[in-house]
Parts: structure tokens; C-alpha cells; sequence
């Protein structure tokens, strides 16, 4: 297990305690915080709390991670494009449209139940129990990780947390964002609380660095390297900049997402680089491009 806390500001007060942890740590999803409420394991000013206690400025929140109790959701045979795999973690090349975690609208047909499925086949241990370490949009192609035991979940949740990995994203994305630091506040939009939104006041700092590869007059070809890892951060910068990515249905431009037919939004998390927990070793995890991906930058590189 591994332990955070952390003090609400005055404009985050009166959000639900399940929604505001889910906020503050976008790799975990609402359904995991209200696991860990339920079980204790969240307090609020040295008490215990229920998920629908609304948080008050100046709160001290402690929050004690543990590995998801994937026992209780069914294995599902779905195949996995494995990347990587050892007795401590495994990574996939995650295909668009896999959900990662259950939630509300996804109870099944995830990650974790693939995973579930996968590791009761391969793993010699009836212990190991996959937890997931970090997330990927739905939509979102590319290097996912996933933890097998306890220790690697605790660990690689840590250097995700202390900015410890290498992230390399690459993206079809309107115009030309250019090649530049983007630093500043990303929240929830006032208005649309669904979205994010870069914000003059509140939110918190995320940071991406931006470098365009190849641009045709119309499209560009970008590699994005985010040293944050704020919810929807890339697609809310390159949103920012005028210049979202092609397919994005949420952040980007209907007419030029049907223009181009894009049926998702063209984000591929290429590369990761972190230290193996075990063996301390760093290694480097790549995906390979995906066909819609490829067939565009093939046009514009």
C-alpha cells in the first residue's frame, strides 16, 4: 500500500468526496475511490467518511492506495496485444475503444477483465491480482501498463506520481500547434462538467511538450510529451492552441472530423520509460502505430 494527502482549496469545496479524489488523481477512477471509502482507508481530517460527504476548504484528506479488488469482477477472454510481460507487471498496445476500468456505462468488457482472464491462464500464483497503474481515453491507442502484485502496483504508482516516467504521445491534429512548452491550469469547465478546460484562476499546473513533425497546410503530424498528467490534458492543450486533435469528438471540430471521416480521436501513446520495480532496471515500452494513424502520417510526413 502507499499513502498520499493532501488540503482542499476554497474552490474546490463542495464537490463530493468519490468525485473529488477522482479529479486529483485522474489515473484512478471514481468507482476505485469509492472502494477505498467504503473500506476505510479515506479520511477526513483523522475521520472516517461516507462517498457522498461534500469536502470544505482547509479539509485534510488521507487516502491510503491499495490494489483494486479485481476479485470480484468477472474474467472476460477478450485478447490482449501484450508488449511486455514478467511476474511483476504487464504491458499491452491498448486498442481504441477498450475501456480500462469498470465504471458507470462499463461494468464489463475492460481491461481488467481481460486481464482477470489472462492472468488466471498464464500466472502460476492464484495471488496475482492485475491492478491498474495508470489510465488511457477510451478512444486512446497505445502503452498501458498494468501491475501483477501488490508491490509493483504500490511502486509504479509512486513514479507515475513523482513524474519518474517518460510519456510519448503522438497525434493527428489540426493546423500547426508549432514546437513549444504549454504550462498552465487545467480544471473542470464551469459550464460543461464533463470537460476540462484551461483555466485563468484554480485547477491545477499541467505541463506538455509540444513538436510538430510534419504539417501539410491542413494537418499536423505532433509528438507530445506531457511531464503532468492532468485528465484529458493533451487533448485539452492542443485544444487551447486552436489546433485539437482530428477526431476528437468532445474537444475537436465536428465538420473536419467528418471532412476526414475520423471515427476517434488519432491519440497513441507511443512510448513509456520507467524503472522496473524489481529489478531497478529502466525500460523503455513502445507501441506500434496504429492503421488510421499510419495511413495519415504516411500523407503528411
Amino acid at each position: 500500500m502507499s499513502t498520499d494527502s493532501l488540503f482542499v482549496e476554497p474552490e474546490e469545496e463542495g464537490e463530493r468526496l468519490d468525485k473529488f479524489l477522482s479529479l486529483k488523481f485522474p489515473d484512478y477512477s471514481r468507482t476505485y475511490f469509492q472502494h477505498l471509502i467504503t473500506k476505510g482507508l479515506v479520511l477526513i481530517n483523522g475521520e472516517l467518511q461516507k462517498k457522498r460527504t461534500q469536502v470544505n476548504r482547509g479539509d485534510e484528506i488521507e487516502i491510503e492506495f491499495t490494489l483494486p479488488q479485481e476479485i470480484e469482477l468477472e474474467p472476460e477472454n477478450i485478447p490482449l496485444d501484450i508488449l511486455y510481460e514478467d511476474d511483476d507487471l504487464i504491458v499491452i498496445n491498448k486498442p481504441a475503444g477498450l475501456v480500462v476500468h469498470p465504471g458507470a456505462g462499463n461494468p464489463s468488457h475492460t481491461f481488467v477483465n481481460a486481464l482477470l482472464y489472462h492472468c488466471k491462464i498464464e500466472c502460476e500464483t492464484k495471488k496475482l491480482r492485475p491492478g491498474i497503474v495508470h489510465r488511457l481515453d477510451k478512444e486512446t491507442t497505445g502503452v498501458l501498463v498494468a501491475a501483477k502484485t501488490e508491490f509493483t502496483h504500490r511502486m509504479l504508482v509512486e513514479q507515475f506520481a513523482n513524474r519518474k516516467v517518460e510519456k510519448i504521445y503522438l497525434a493527428i491534429c489540426l493546423g500547426n500547434p508549432g514546437n513549444r512548452l504549454i504550462a498552465n491550469s487545467i480544471g473542470r469547465h464551469p459550464q460543461k462538467r464533463q470537460e476540462m478546460t484551461v483555466l485563468e484562476t484554480g485547477g491545477k499546473m499541467a505541463i506538455t511538450e509540444v513538436q510538430t513533425l510534419a504539417y501539410d497546410g491542413k494537418l499536423s503530424v505532433v509528438q507530445l510529451s506531457p511531464q503532468t498528467g492532468r485528465t484529458h490534458q493533451l487533448r485539452v492543450h492542443l485544444k487551447w492552441l486552436k489546433t485539437p486533435i482530428l477526431g476528437d469528438t468532445v474537444y475537436g471540430n465536428a465538420r473536419i472530423n467528418k471532412l476526414y471521416k475520423a471515427k476517434r480521436q488519432l491519440l497513441h501513446a507511443k512510448k513509456l520509460v520507467l524503472t522496473h520495480p524489481r529489478t531497478k532496471n529502466r525500460i523503455e515500452l513502445n507501441a506500434p502505430l496504429p492503421d488510421d494513424i499510419i495511413f495519415l502520417t504516411k500523407q503528411l510526413l
